[in-house]
């Protein structure tokens, strides 16, 4: 089975900053894969284009998703508003991975994270479903615009995105 590809096209304030390419583990997490690669493409009629990155926390991660309300508090997945935690079989141990926001046990909607750092912490609690194959540099110039309390200090915005 080969794992689709995402890609974001990423501005901060308005200027392009690059491309970052995701690899989906459809073979580990097939729904929240699928979740994803859907709201890339806007297959739905809903999805992540235009969607800012409202929370970033430098050495931890950025995270976005929420095309709804666009503040942390929306988002919605492609079979409903929310759906359950699928597994926990990946581990939070490298940076670069794509992992699930949520507010608690099977809450996945549409907000997702990238770290930056490892995070064991995490594990058990976030599903991993991806990870960063190109741009890791634009996603460190995301990071770079963070603050502790997670209010970035720019705008960070999806400004396209689709798979490749």
């Amino acid at each position: 089975m080969q794992r689709p590809k995402v890609f974001f096209k990423i501005a901060i304030n308005g200027q392009p900053q690059g491309v970052v390419v995701f690899e989906l583990f459809n073979d580990i997490v097939p729904k929240t894969a699928e979740n994803f690669r859907q709201l890339c493409t806007g297959t739905q009629g809903f999805g992540f284009r235009g969607c800012p990155f409202h929370r970033i926390i430098p050495q931890f991660m950025v995270q976005g998703g929420d095309f709804d309300l666009r503040d942390g508090t929306g988002g919605r997945s492609i079979y409903g508003e929310k759906f359950p935690d699928e597994n926990f079989r990946l581990k939070h141990e490298v940076p670069f991975l794509l992992s699930m926001a949520n507010s608690g046990p099977n809450t996945n909607g549409s907000q997702f994270f990238i770290t930056v750092a490892p995070t064991p912490w995490l594990d058990g609690k976030h599903v991993i479903f991806g990870r960063v194959l190109q741009g890791q540099d634009i996603v460190k110039k995301m990071e770079s615009v963070g603050t502790d309390e997670g209010t970035p200090r720019a705008n960070v915005v999806i400004a396209d995105c689709g798979q490749v």
